[in-house]
C-alpha cells in the first residue's frame, strides 16, 4: 500500500470546510483506495469511530438502491438526525452512477445527486466526500452544480515519486520501467512484463472505451478508436480536430467531419483519459484556439494503446513532465514566442509555461542536448522571452542539476520527478 500523502494532506486541509469534497480522476487511478482505505484509516487514527463514517459504494450491488439520490439522501439524514451532537463523515464512491429521478411529492421536479448533496452539506454535523471517474457524470463545472460550494481534488495515477517510493533501487532503471508501464497502481502487483501489458490493454478495451461509448451514446466507435490511436502516436505534438479528421479520412478513404472529431475529443477529455494543453502567445499574452497539444493521463495506457510498438522517449518524457506539473497544482500552457531576427517572424515553442498565482516559469523538456545545434534550439526559445522569469531545461542526460552562464537551470529529470528541485 502506498500512502498517498500528497492527496491525504489535501483532504485533511479541506476537512469541515462546509463544502462537498469531490475526488475526481481516471478510473482505477486509486480514488476509492484513497478515500475508503487511506483517509478512512487516518480518521480512525484520529479517534473517529467506525459508526461515524457512512460509506456508500455505488458500484457494489448492496448499495444499488442508493443510486436513487432521494433514497440516498433520506438514508443519510436518518443517521445524522439521530444524534446531532455527533460528527459524521459521508463517503460516496462512484457518484456518477446515480440517476436523475422525479420527486412526485414536491411538484414532480427532476432531482439529481447535486440537489441531494447540496442539501446534505447544509448539516453542520456532516462532512461529505464523493468520488467520480469522469467530468461528464459530475459535470465539467462542479462549482456551478454545487452552487459554488465544492472542493475538487483531482487524483492522478502514481507519480514517479510515489512509484519509486515503492519499487526503490536504481533510479534510472525505475524510470525506464515507469516510462514504459506508467503509474496505474495495480501495475505494482505484477512482476511479469506480459502481465503488465495485458492488464493495461484490458483496462483500455474493457473499461475506458466502453465507458466513453456508453456514457456519450457514441455511434462511431471505430472513429473514436482512430482518434485515440492518433493521439497516442502524436503525444506532445501540436494538432487540431481538422488535422485528425484529415488523417483518419486518408486512412479510411471516407470523409470524416472535423466537428465529429471535436465532439469525440471532448468526450475523451471528459473521461480524464487525455488532457489538453493550450498554446499561449507569451508576448501577445493571448491564447490560440488551435492547434493544441494532447497528453495521456498515464503513459502506460498510451503505450498499451500502441501495443508497446512506438517507444519515443523524448515525447514520453514530455508527457510525464506535463502530468507532474498538473498534479502539483500548476496551470500549464504551451508557450509560443516569435523570433524576429533576420527580418523574419518565426514562431518558436517553449514546452511549458507554468503559472502559480503571480509566479511564472518557463520549462523546456530535452531528452539530451548532445549537439551544439540542439542546445542552441532549446536555449534560444527561452532567451527570446527577454524577461526575468525563471527558465529551466529538464534533461535525461545529466546526473545532477546545474545553472549555466545564462542563468538557466539544467535540471536532471529524476531530480525534478523526485521533487528535489524547487521550481517555483
Amino acid at each position: 500500500m502506498i500512502n498517498r500523502e500528497y492527496y491525504i494532506n489535501k483532504l485533511i486541509h479541506h476537512m469541515w470546510n462546509g463544502e462537498v469534497k469531490v475526488i475526481t480522476g481516471i478510473r482505477r487511478c486509486g480514488k476509492s483506495v484513497l478515500l475508503f482505505e487511506l483517509f478512512y484509516k487516518y480518521l480512525l487514527q484520529q479517534g473517529v469511530s467506525e459508526q461515524s463514517i457512512i460509506k456508500i459504494e455505488l458500484d457494489q450491488r448492496r448499495y444499488y438502491q442508493y443510486r436513487n439520490p432521494i433514497v440516498l439522501c433520506e438514508y443519510v439524514e436518518s443517521i445524522v438526525n439521530t444524534n446531532t451532537e455527533n460528527k459524521y463523515y459521508l463517503f460516496i464512491d462512484e457518484v456518477q452512477m446515480t440517476t436523475k429521478v422525479i420527486d412526485e411529492e414536491n411538484g414532480n421536479i427532476e432531482v439529481t445527486i447535486y440537489d441531494m448533496l447540496n442539501e446534505l452539506k447544509s448539516y453542520r454535523n456532516l462532512d461529505v466526500y464523493v468520488t467520480g471517474s469522469n467530468s461528464k457524470g459530475l459535470s465539467k463545472d462542479i462549482a456551478t452544480e454545487f452552487r459554488g460550494r465544492a472542493t475538487q481534488i483531482h487524483v492522478f495515477p502514481l507519480s514517479f515519486e510515489e512509484y519509486y517510493s515503492y519499487v526503490a533501487g536504481d533510479k534510472r532503471d525505475a524510470l525506464d520501467q515507469y516510462m514504459l508501464y506508467g503509474g496505474m497502481p495495480r501495475i505494482l502487483l505484477f512482476d511479469d512484463e506480459a502481465d503488465k501489458k495485458e492488464y493495461l490493454s484490458s483496462l483500455y478495451k474493457e473499461l475506458y472505451i466502453k465507458d466513453i461509448v456508453e456514457r456519450n451514446r457514441i455511434e462511431r466507435e471505430d472513429i473514436l478508436n482512430d482518434i485515440l490511436d492518433f493521439l497516442a502516436s502524436q503525444i506532445s505534438s501540436i494538432t487540431n480536430p481538422s488535422n485528425i479528421a484529415n488523417a483518419i479520412t486518408s486512412i479510411r478513404n471516407e470523409k470524416i467531419n472535423s466537428a465529429l472529431v471535436s465532439n469525440y475529443l471532448d468526450y475523451i477529455q471528459d473521461s480524464f483519459l487525455i488532457s489538453c494543453a493550450k498554446r499561449y502567445d507569451i508576448k501577445g499574452k493571448t491564447y490560440f484556439k488551435y492547434p493544441n497539444k494532447y497528453y495521456y493521463a498515464d503513459i502506460g495506457l498510451r503505450n498499451a494503446r500502441l501495443n508497446f510498438r512506438q517507444f519515443d522517449p523524448g515525447h514520453i518524457m514530455e508527457n510525464i513532465i506535463y502530468n507532474d506539473l498538473i498534479r502539483r497544482g500548476y496551470s500549464v500552457d504551451v508557450g509560443v514566442v516569435t523570433d524576429r531576427t533576420n527580418g523574419q517572424n518565426v514562431q518558436k515553442e517553449i514546452d511549458f509555461v507554468v503559472n502559480s498565482a503571480d509566479k511564472k516559469i518557463y520549462i523546456q523538456s530535452a531528452l539530451q542536448l548532445g549537439s551544439e545545434k540542439k542546445t542552441d534550439t532549446e536555449l534560444s526559445s527561452l532567451l527570446l522571452t527577454k524577461d526575468f522569469f525563471r527558465k529551466i531545461i529538464i534533461r535525461r542526460d545529466i546526473p545532477a542539476s546545474f545553472n549555466d552562464d545564462n542563468g538557466i537551470l539544467h535540471c536532471s529529470l529524476t531530480d525534478f520527478l523526485l521533487n528535489k528541485i524547487e521550481i517555483i
